[in-house]
């Protein structure tokens, strides 16, 4: 196994830990992290799809997500793109204004 598989490995067990708190289930048996992708620098790629296209908790979601791939050992950067709820465009605009901060 090279680097970014165990990376990717390491980060399915991480965003195992993110609980959908209306569910009580983890973001990863839900299905709703989509287009993984690591690469050999750490660079982290993925689609949130929230179960519905109101889900009223994809806000808080998405930045749960963000954070246990940010706190993952060996991710050097991520890109997140939220799909398939009516706040993506805000919401995604967010994420994009919160990378670029980070990498500030």
């Amino acid at each position: 196994m090279n680097d970014a598989e165990k990376l990717r490995e390491a980060l399915l067990a991480r965003l195992a830990e993110v609980i959908d708190p209306e569910t009580g289930v983890d973001v990863v048996r839900m299905r709703l992290i989509e287009e993984l992708s690591v690469d050999a620098h750490g660079r982290v790629s993925y689609v949130f799809r929230p179960s519905s296209s109101l889900c009223p908790l994809a806000v808080p979601l998405a930045l749960a997500i963000r954070r246990a791939v940010q706190e993952t050992p060996g991710v050097t950067r991520q890109a997140m793109r939220v799909e398939g709820y009516v706040g993506s465009d805000a919401l995604n605009a967010l994420l994009e204004e919160m990378a670029e901060s980070a990498e500030a």
